[in-house]
């Protein structure tokens, strides 16, 4: 309920038969019993005792009509979760960090994405076929979605952007060149529409229908080639997704390269801070002193700065987002991404069973590690010529250590080799600071006549 959709009441419906038990849902619900303290709006109660009660609600409630997209504020925690999910009942861990993000962009731009993936955890519950999550709406559109090599999504990515443009431009020129027979005003409408809200892409879909319409009883080859191509005029979402492996280790040229491209093109990172699908080998992500594959003793070198280093090409959005510790923050820098007309990179921290935790309190880690400054949240936009970085979450609060202890990755090593293991949570707690304190400086020093400012402040 609340007053932005008056006479509506909202539901979540478990599908009885794909719930994996995970209990994730039960941990972040809010809404408490005020008379049974444990009793919430969900609870996990044995499955059999429920399961046909359930199945014919799960029924029932796929025969409810989807809400109308133009009546949804889509950037708010509310309203996002009344958008329909192209990303359904994946083969991934119970709990699975990583699924959350791939579910919410589909939400957003799902019935015009097209998905390039990494090999990789993605991959597997993304295309393990003969069945797949991904699926369409009431229109029949949903995800383009297609899987390469471990090392080359990014460039895999790049190619449909390249061939999206190719289709573009030739759309248009055919256009462009039957103007006189489909009139100049419905050219000008589909050439300037903008393209950057939920209302202008329905508006140009109407269009395109328009123009199909006008040129199906055309004997031209060229008609008969616009009518071919024209839904190119609607606005493709091109997507790489995969994880930390691919983005900061194997795939890390490829990447850069795409990045310093300029193309429309947004790079979703999951970033679980190890190679997670084969077998937990520790990746240029993991963090000091995690144990891992590869580095039995923990991982003596800091973690690696992908964000930064993406800063510094000037022209690329970035975003380090925790979608359990600010779901908010999540939703709107996804969307910014996405609406650059650039290259986007977004950072996803994604809580792993190779962390050794209890899955079912996943975003209870990630608010923990936004807290504590492990996984400090930021953007980058270069449209903002006022202050184009902002840092996101607050100073550290709590120690890293006290943090990293709580999960097994780092806990081993202190029973294993603790005088190792201490000397390497104290290097970690100094990168915690000096990162922080440097992208606080680097955001002072790139806001308008933010140098001075800073000077001014600290003299010294």
């Amino acid at each position: 309920r609340g007053k932005e959709y008056p006479g509506m009441m909202v539901t979540y419906q478990v599908a009885p038969d794909d719930c994996t038990g995970c209990g994730l849902c039960v941990e972040v619900c809010p809404v408490r019993d005020k008379e049974v303290a444990k009793h919430k709006a969900i609870d996990m109660l044995p499955k059999l005792d429920h399961l046909e009660r359930e199945r014919a609600a799960f029924d029932f409630f796929l025969t409810i009509p989807d809400l109308d997209r133009k009546r949804v504020a889509v950037d708010t925690i509310k309203g996002s979760q009344l958008l329909l999910p192209l990303f359904e009942f994946s083969g991934a861990c119970a709990g699975c960090g990583e699924t959350p993000y791939i579910k919410l962009i589909t939400q957003f731009f799902g019935d015009r994405m097209m998905i390039a993936n990494a090999t990789g955890c993605s991959s597997i519950y993304g295309g393990n076929l003969p069945c797949t999550p991904y699926t369409t709406n009431h229109e029949g559109r949903g995800p383009t979605w297609n899987n390469s090599l471990f090392e080359d999504t990014a460039e895999f990515g790049f190619g449909m952007r390249l061939a999206v443009d190719q289709q573009v431009d030739h759309a248009t020129n055919l256009l462009k060149k039957l103007a006189s027979q489909v009139g100049d005003s419905l050219v000008q409408e589909l050439l300037n529409n903008p393209q950057e809200t939920d209302g202008q892409i329905a508006l140009q879909r109407q269009l395109v229908a328009e123009l199909k319409a006008k040129l199906v009883t055309s004997g031209d080859a060229d008609a008969r080639d616009l009518i071919a191509s024209a839904d190119y005029l609607i606005r493709r979402s091109i997507w790489s997704f995969g994880g930390d492996g691919w983005a900061y280790d194997i795939g890390f040229g490829g990447l850069d390269h795409v990045l310093a491209s300029g193309r429309d093109i947004n790079l979703l990172v999951l970033d679980t801070e190890v190679y997670s699908n084969t077998g937990g080998q520790a990746s240029k992500s993991t963090f000091r002193g995690a144990v891992a594959k590869f580095a039995a003793a923990g991982k003596p070198g800091r973690k690696k700065d992908l964000g930064l280093m993406a800063l510094s090409h000037g022209n690329v959005f970035v975003g380090q987002i925790a979608l359990g510790a600010n779901p908010l923050h999540a939703i709107r820098t996804i969307r910014a991404a996405e609406s650059y007309r650039g290259p986007s990179l977004i950072i996803a921290l994604s809580h792993c069973i190779g962390w050794g935790i209890d899955m079912s309190k996943g975003f209870e880690y990630q608010k923990e590690a936004v807290a504590t400054g492990y996984w400090p949240l930021y953007h980058y936009d270069p449209r903002d010529r006022e202050q184009p970085l902002r840092v996101d979450s607050r100073p550290p609060k709590g120690e890293f250590k006290e943090f990293a202890l709580k999960q097994a990755r780092f806990a081993i090593l202190s029973r294993s080799k603790p005088e190792r293991a201490e000397e390497l949570l104290r290097l970690g707690q100094e990168d915690i600071d000096l990162r922080y304190s440097l992208y606080e400086k680097f955001s002072a020093a790139l806001a308008r006549g933010g140098i001075k400012a800073a000077a001014a402040a600290d003299p010294a």
